[in-house]
């Protein structure tokens, strides 16, 4: 089985990365051939500083191996460095219908947050289907709102191969249900986008701050709470503290006498420590960044070789050999 997913560095990583995409693909290193990228082609449909994209793309690096992947178990590059990627987009290109990728809700929804219509955000999909076709994906892990992408991928798959013959493995999304969706300070979806994220490796005064700055309804805290669980601290709780404590706050909340304060200062001390050993290792690795180097120039090799195989295939496939 070989598992696929990837992180753009277009901005801080927070808890809704980490939950929805980071932590499943880590725990699924043990169980199968594990490729993970940072997705630098991806963060042009967002990011126009270059030097912000450089440091970004060493900063996400940083996080994801400080946060448990581990590159003995892991082929982990950066996208770019593998530009085999871009070729195969194009012939993906030929065959996807503008009516499939009109239905994808990310871009309507970037849209409407204000990001500024282009086709590279437009066709988003098809780059990322070839991310996902390249390698011969069975597994992807992806959090709720990029399940419809794989569904394109495997669309766009099913395209190629009934013009040209079969050629490319149709994955599968992962998806882990109770972090399917991570609502970021305003209750949307956490999303570097929105501007509503808490970030994992963030200044401890500041994520302080957001966190204490969570909106909550106007009710005393004598108030019950019959609703509890849908209030978003409590559903942030649930993420970084034991099953036991955020059940023990939620029926607190619901029965009435726990303040908001006081919730939210639980939610920071347990977000804080859920990452305490990740950030000593975030620190050792910043102070020996040539091994960080060393990863991704040997993941891309690695990568590399089987991009150009199936690459290679997809091309003969269709004539252009």
């Amino acid at each position: 089985m070989r598992i696929l997913s990837g992180v753009q560095p277009s901005g801080a990583l927070h808890l809704g990365n980490y939950f929805g995409m980071m932590r499943p693909a880590i725990e699924l290193q043990e169980h199968g051939e594990a490729f993970y990228f940072v997705a630098n082609y991806h963060s042009m449909t967002s990011l126009f500083d270059a030097a912000e994209r450089r440091a970004n793309t060493l900063d996400v690096a940083l996080d994801f191996l400080a946060c448990g992947l581990d590159p003995k178990k892991s082929v982990f590059w950066r996208q770019s460095d593998v530009p085999e990627v871009a070729e195969l987009t194009w012939l993906l290109t030929t065959v996807t219908p503008m009516s499939l990728l009109e239905k994808c809700h990310s871009y309507k929804d970037k849209l409407a947050h204000g990001i500024t219509p282009s086709h590279g955000l437009f066709a988003y999909p098809v780059l990322m289907a070839a991310d996902i076709l390249i390698f011969d994906s069975n597994i992807v892990p992806v959090g709720k709102d990029q399940k419809q992408h794989v569904e394109v991928t495997r669309d766009i798959a099913i395209k190629f191969n009934e013009a040209y013959g079969q050629t490319f493995v149709l994955p599968e999304p992962r998806i882990r249900e109770e972090v399917a969706l991570i609502p970021g300070t305003d209750g949307q979806k956490m999303s570097k986008s929105y501007g509503n994220l808490i970030e994992i490796f963030g200044d401890e005064k500041a994520t302080r701050k957001k966190i204490m700055a969570l909106v909550m309804d106007s009710r005393t805290p004598q108030e019950p709470k019959p609703d509890a669980e849908k209030n978003l601290a409590v559903q942030l709780l649930r993420l970084v503290a034991p099953a036991d404590v955020a059940k023990d706050f939620e029926d607190r909340l619901r029965a009435g006498g726990l303040g908001y304060g006081d919730l939210k200062k639980a939610l920071f001390d347990y977000c804080w420590n859920y990452f305490a050993s990740a950030r000593t290792k975030r620190a050792e690795l910043a102070n020996n960044l040539d091994y960080v180097h060393q990863v991704l120039t040997d993941g891309a090799a690695r990568a590399h070789a089987v991009a150009t195989k199936v690459l290679q295939r997809a091309k003969k496939a269709c004539g252009l050999d």
